[in-house]
């Protein structure tokens, strides 16, 4: 089997993007990572993935820098993996295609998981891109500026 074409060269920051976390596991347990999850018994157990596979993954968003190990916080001899401040940055991310998904892959109402703000107790606002003045900018709106 042919290796997968890496786009870590590419001027398109989707390419680039995609490169590192484009991976369904590596955005799962960016999503879980985000839940408070560190162990990988706990990804594992979660995602329900082979342990290579999850190893895989792992060591790929610590290579990156999205995820770093450390000592496990109850003093045991694991190591537990957290989220980076590049990491943390991903969230908009994972908001954005939550919402996506609550909105056009589920029924009307059939039950999901809310991301909750706990500062009010209510579902976080929606997202959508804004412009200077603040309206919500759409698609035919923008340009990619190409790289010559």
């Amino acid at each position: 089997m042919p290796s997968r074409k890496h786009l870590t060269d590419q001027p398109c920051p989707v390419a680039r993007a995609v490169d590192v976390i484009g991976d369904h596991w590596s955005l799962l347990i960016v999503r879980d990572a985000f839940d408070g999850m560190r162990r990988f018994g706990d990804f594992q157990r979660s995602l329900g993935v082979a342990r290579n596979i999850l190893s895989n993954r792992l060591r790929k968003l610590v290579d990156a820098g999205i995820l770093e190990t450390q000592p496990a916080s109850d003093g045991t001899a694991y190591q537990e993996y957290v989220l980076t401040p590049k990491g943390q940055s991903l969230f908009p991310i994972v908001v954005a295609l939550r919402q996506w998904g609550e909105q056009h892959l589920f029924a009307r109402g059939e039950p999901h998981s809310t991301l909750i703000d706990k500062g009010t107790g209510k579902p976080v606002p929606r997202m959508a891109p804004k412009a200077q003045d603040g309206s919500v900018l759409l698609p035919g709106a923008t340009e990619v500026r190409k790289v010559p």
